[in-house]
């Protein structure tokens, strides 16, 4: 019961319309339908009469003939003029349907702005610009320090190599010196030893004299 005093929709209308429109354009081409069946049987009878050469017959059935085409050309006209309902009917539906949409857009926009306050807004995006920047310039900060203790510990840890290359060169030129040469506080050498050397120099001057240097 309460749907029989329901208040109709603008959609519950335009589907009753073009419910309507549907059935009308049916109608219509069941009419021409049937004039185009007539007009056969009318065309077969002029052509009756005229093998038969009633000529007064041929001619009202002729003008019966350009009238029942004149009626069935009518039914086009009004075939396409329905059709033209029905296509507006869906655009004025459709216009109508984002006419609503805009109006629960611009609503939402209206409830929005008032809540929003401009000012604060732009404080907000100023204030999160400022501390943006600050964020960046902490963060070159950092890698700059970073970058300068890992490249001051390669450029250490390369000068440690250098000096350690020299010293082991040293190292060894002096470890061959100290060989011959003997250690602070301990005791001379054993005659044994001085004996060893001498036979050693010797050696070497006799070498020396083979190879012709004096």
């Amino acid at each position: 019961m309460a749907s029989l005093f329901k208040k109709k929709t603008v959609d519950d209308i335009i589907k009753e319309q073009s419910k309507d429109l549907r059935g009308t354009q049916r109608q219509i081409t069941r009419d021409r339908a049937a004039l185009e069946k007539q007009e056969k049987q009318m065309e077969a009878e002029i052509k009756k009469m005229a093998k038969s050469g009633n000529k007064e017959a041929c001619k009202i059935l002729a003008k019966q003939l350009v009238q029942l085409r004149k009626q069935k050309n009518r039914t086009y006209a009004v075939s396409s003029k329905v059709t033209s309902m029905s296509t507006q009917t869906k655009v004025m539906n459709s216009q109508m349907k984002m006419a609503g949409a805009m109006s629960a857009t611009a609503k939402t926009m209206q409830a929005v702005n008032k809540k929003m306050d401009p000012q604060k807004t732009l404080k907000t995006m100023q204030d999160f610009q400022k501390e943006n920047m600050k964020m960046g310039m902490t963060e070159d900060m950092i890698n700059d320090t970073l970058d300068e203790i890992f490249d001051g510990s390669d450029d250490e840890e390369e000068s440690q190599d250098i000096v350690n290359q020299v010293l082991d060169e040293i190292g060894i030129e002096i470890s061959g010196k100290m060989v011959r040469a003997p250690a602070a506080g301990k005791s001379l050498p054993s005659a044994a030893s001085s004996k060893q050397a001498t036979i050693s120099d010797d050696e070497i001057e006799r070498q020396l004299r083979a190879l012709g240097v004096d």
